[in-house]
């Protein structure tokens, strides 16, 4: 059995390439809802606030009691435990931006999730839970037959994609 992570910034593409990949598809998010693990919602930015520690409970019991691949995605899955490699999808802000802004997201919202992914957040804290472990793609440029073909080279024989690799700050210099 192998537990797959991918995180990203909201529209990076997780759903859309995970739900390419081969093996069995878990989407933190509806798991975190069905299962009740929301805590309320911030005030100020308006999202769920999420229990990890129950939701990071469960997805081990998930792990725990399968046999097959294992493809978990959601921004949060990075922030659980059991990861065989995390995959952390990075896209540039400017492209990025035109995405949020197709799902009609705040104007506040939009900026705070390009600058998380000009700062590499979720790379960083991927990194910080499971070093060598993560892997961070920068798919702005990539048909998504060739993201999906790149994750899956990573899923079966790793290669070099360090966190840090990927470096979108000159974008905030802007």
């Amino acid at each position: 059995m192998t537990a797959i992570f991918i995180t990203g910034t909201p529209c990076t593409g997780k759903t859309t390439l995970a739900s390419k990949l081969n093996g069995h598809l878990i989407k933190i998010n509806d798991i975190a809802i069905e299962h009740d693990f929301v805590l309320g919602i911030d005030e100020d930015k308006g999202y769920k606030v999420i229990d990890i520690e129950k939701l990071n409970a469960h997805i081990g019991k998930i792990i725990d009691n399968c046999d097959e691949t294992l493809i978990f995605e959601g921004h949060l899955s990075h922030l659980c435990d059991g990861a065989d490699k995390v995959i952390v999808l990075r896209v540039n802000p400017e492209i990025l931006e035109k995405r949020l802004e197709a799902r009609q997201y705040s104007q506040s919202k939009i900026r705070e999730n390009l600058e998380a992914e000009a700062l590499g957040v979720c790379s960083a804290e991927a990194y910080e839970k499971y070093q060598d472990d993560v892997y961070e793609l920068d798919v702005s440029d990539l048909t998504i037959d060739e993201a999906v073909d790149l994750i899956g080279n990573v899923i079966s024989d790793g290669g070099n994609y360090p966190v840090g690799s990927v470096d979108y700050m000159d974008w905030l210099m802007q």
